[in-house]
């Protein structure tokens, strides 16, 4: 055990907080100041409130499971540096890769050695300090539905092609689908399905701009069935194929 004591406040947030005790001992030895949340649902709250330096979260809790808290932690101006080290018995490599790809810093499986954890908490703390930043804790008005949008359009522009459910969509960013038609119809005007429609030919003109995809490569990566249903959308919505908008895309950049 190192002599090198942490001042740090790390906050663990696992519905089964006991069978941490070993390391939550360790930790505290180590001059840590731990605080606990049993309940994913509160815990964005509570991680404002309490501006730690550090999250552990488990993944498989009631409710609102791990991954999702993360999306939210993320797009929370509050929280969206906070250094988040999964600590979970989801071993997966989906799981591992899902975790990842969220944002957290590091993914700890259990059973797990708590000196393993301290050396991995110890290493991204002091990666922030070299930094010369503390975790971007703001203190700016918490906007919940703000949150759950941005968690949500981001969600979306991942998943293009083919997103999630309505309803699995909503569990991913921590609400229930009416919840989030409602968020979508207030801050965005559309409804949920109306805005990935608009998100897809949005994309397709990039794509066409920007790149040589063919129009078959185009329609599979943003979701249509066919080139042909792709076509029929694109004319409907912006009065050309899309074969004429990239000629006069083109055509725009050449003459400038």
């Amino acid at each position: 055990m190192s002599n090198n004591k942490m001042d740090a406040h790390v906050l663990i947030i696992d519905d089964q907080p006991e069978a941490l005790a070993g390391l939550t001992a360790l930790l505290r030895a180590e001059g840590v100041r731990i605080s606990i949340a049993t309940e994913a649902r509160h815990a964005l709250d509570r991680t404002i409130a309490l501006r730690p330096d550090l999250v552990l979260l488990d993944v498989h809790m009631p409710q609102l499971d791990g991954f999702a808290l993360c999306r939210l932690l993320r797009e929370s101006p509050a929280t969206r540096d906070l250094p988040v080290i999964f600590l979970t018995a989801a071993a997966s490599a989906e799981e591992r890769l899902s975790g990842l790809s969220l944002g957290s810093v590091d993914y700890v499986t259990k059973p797990f050695l708590p000196e393993e954890v301290l050396a991995r908490i110890r290493i991204h703390l002091q990666l922030v300090r070299r930094n010369h930043s503390a975790p971007a804790l703001s203190h700016a008005p918490h906007d919940p539905d703000q949150v759950i949008l941005n968690a949500a359009l981001r969600l979306i522009g991942r998943e293009l092609a083919e997103p999630p459910s309505l309803t699995e969509m909503a569990r991913q960013v921590g609400t229930h689908d009416k919840r989030l038609s409602a968020i979508f119809r207030e801050r965005m005007g559309t409804s949920v399905f109306a805005f990935i429609r608009e998100e897809r030919l949005r994309k397709s003109q990039e794509l066409l701009t920007d790149t040589a995809m063919t129009i078959q490569e185009i329609a599979d990566l943003i979701g249509f069935s066919s080139a042909a249903n792709f076509t029929t959308a694109f004319r409907e919505r912006l009065g050309v194929t899309p074969g004429a908008f990239r000629a006069s895309a083109r055509t725009d950049h050449a003459e400038n």
